[in-house]
């Protein structure tokens, strides 16, 4: 590859390794598109943290060469980190009518709506963006106005599949558009970039409106009021909740702010058809018979402050369980939340209420392709070379793995981590280079300020506790003049003889740091901190096999 002209470069950012985050640069000369800006919701590991955004360090630096940003469907994972990116850098904006008023809102509480150009498509519409022509293919998801899309350079073609499924009874009956796939095979397909979320998965997904009929079970024997959690996004499953609701004549009440948000949107753009006659106040819900009560909530995934998860809890103001009412979680939990989920379960069950959930009830289909379904579109879009994205990377080993069993060279499969530069033309493909990728945190309102020192602390605080050192000394002399003094929290739980002991033997070991730093001549803060967290720390691990988070607060007077 002599001439940079016939390069196509594609540089995933953030959704390699990980189900989240989404954010791939494809370059083009001196040109960049980004697909889709996504959060990751965080695991356990990351205390405190609110969600995950991909480094946007690399797009930062060439902000002058970013084009558009083009958007495959509007669900959190590949939309809920765009007010981060245009707060940095102003491009256009493209999506779906859905997507595009998903994104509406999120700028418009960010104060970023006035400046920023958004662009509606639809599927089979051509665009062109300097060197770039882009074409939105229709594809199913569990959300509507989901789309694929064409992206063609003088370099070659690629398509990203954005996520898919094939799903051939479609609640709303947009199916994939399996003529514009086979017509890029047919043309001759560069490369393929293809969610691998369902990977490990064999057969097929099954279809969406599969779920309707447990739900009409579930609807007809219910004794008292339904409440149904699921994603907010997830306007299919909604929609099916309200088709049975009104075929058995019940309300629809609306709790938790993202489901009201989506809700207020999809009725508005058609996509939910929800009578307003079948709407009622979720304050009033106690002057209807709860037979005729159904709740639309968020908290599918156990999440703290959502709806479902307070109701749990017993701290919902509006909605109290009672044995007779039943409780559908039409979702599966998203890796890393199988904890939370099952502990929302548990406090469920406990009220005597019946739930019905994954696990012994057909009440979810996933939005994402299996095995058959990720050979289909291999198979129809026959690609030079293939890029499995979206998954962890078991999912994008699996996915490598069926995409050589329908006979793709294994060197023409490219399974790279987030920030590889790749680089392809016609008749080669290599790596070229490595740019800044990673996790930006979010805590509250503040981006990127957390390092892993951060996350460590909370995490030995969290785990271990934290202890206090307060030593007073001398300025002038450096001698001791007051502790050191201890105070401990969440250390240990044994009042006994032997911590009182393990105490004793802290403050002297402090005393002697002390000493020894004092005859050294070393007077830094610290420095003197750092040996008394050392010292401290060496202690505990011995004596208690505890790692807890120490804090040296010195004071000289």
């Amino acid at each position: 590859m002599t001439n940079s002209t016939d390069r196509i470069g594609i540089i995933q950012l953030g959704g390699k390794g990980v189900v989240g985050s989404n954010m791939i640069a494809i370059e083009y000369q001196d040109e960049i598109l980004v697909l889709d800006a996504g959060i990751m919701f965080p695991t356990d590991e990351m205390p405190g943290i609110d969600y995950v955004i991909p480094d946007m360090t690399y797009l930062q630096k060439n902000k002058e060469q970013i084009k558009a940003l083009l958007l495959s469907h509007g669900h959190e994972d590949h939309i809920g980190a765009v007010p981060f990116l245009i707060s940095k850098i102003n491009v256009p904006i493209y999506g779906t009518k859905l997507t595009i008023a998903l994104v509406k809102e999120k700028l418009k509480e960010k104060k970023l709506l006035k400046n920023t150009e958004l662009n509606k498509i639809q599927p089979r519409e051509k665009i062109e963006i300097n060197n770039f022509k882009i074409e939105f293919i229709n594809v199913s998801h569990s959300i509507p106005d989901s789309v694929a899309m064409s992206i063609t350079t003088p370099a070659g073609k690629i398509l990203y599949t954005g996520d898919f499924k094939i799903d051939q009874s479609p609640i709303n009956n947009d199916l994939t558009d399996f003529y514009k796939l086979a017509q890029l095979g047919e043309e001759g397909l560069l490369a393929l970039l293809s969610d691998s979320t369902n990977a490990e998965q064999e057969g097929y997904s099954g279809s969406e409106s599969s779920v309707g009929k447990t739900l009409h079970d579930q609807f007809r024997t219910a004794q008292g009021k339904i409440i149904t959690a699921t994603f907010s996004s997830h306007i299919h499953r909604l929609q099916q909740v309200v088709s049975v609701a009104k075929k058995y004549d019940k309300k629809i009440a609306i709790n938790g702010r993202s489901m009201i948000k989506t809700v207020k949107i999809a009725r508005k753009l058609g996509h939910l058809d929800l009578p307003s006659e079948m709407l009622i106040d979720i304050n009033k819900i106690d002057e209807f018979d709860p037979t005729k009560v159904v709740i639309l909530m968020t908290g599918s995934q156990g999440e703290p402050m959502a709806a479902l998860t307070r109701i749990a809890r017993g701290d919902h103001h509006q909605v109290e369980i009672t044995p007779q009412d039943t409780i559908i979680i039409s979702a599966t939990p998203i890796p890393g939340n199988e904890i939370a989920v099952s502990n929302t379960i548990n406090q469920l069950l406990e009220t005597g209420a019946e739930v019905v959930y994954y696990n012994h009830a057909h009440v979810h289909v996933s939005g994402h392709g299996f095995q058959e379904e990720l050979k289909l579109m291999l198979n129809l879009t026959k690609p030079q070379y293939f890029i499995p994205v979206h998954g962890e990377y078991r999912h994008l080993h699996f996915h490598a793995q069926l995409a050589q069993k329908i006979g793709i060279a294994k060197e023409n499969i490219f399974v790279t981590p987030n920030g590889v530069k790749l680089e392809l033309t016609e008749n080669n493909a290599k790596i070229t280079d490595k740019v800044p990728a990673g996790k930006i945190l979010i805590d509250g309102s503040q981006a990127g300020n957390l390092n892993n020192d951060v996350l460590e602390d909370r995490q030995s605080l969290g785990e271990d506790g934290i202890v206090t050192v307060m030593v007073t000394i001398d300025e002038e002399t450096g001698k001791i003049i007051g502790g050191p003094d201890l105070t401990c929290r969440g250390v240990t739980y044994q009042q006994n003889s032997r911590i009182r002991n393990i105490l004793k033997d802290i403050k002297s070991q402090i005393t002697k740091i002390l000493n020894r730093t004092n005859i050294e001549n070393i007077n830094q803060q610290s420095k003197l901190k750092s040996r008394i967290k050392a010292g401290v720390n060496s202690l505990l691990r011995k004596q208690l096999n505890s790692n807890p988070l120490i804090l040296p607060l010195i004071m000289k007077i």
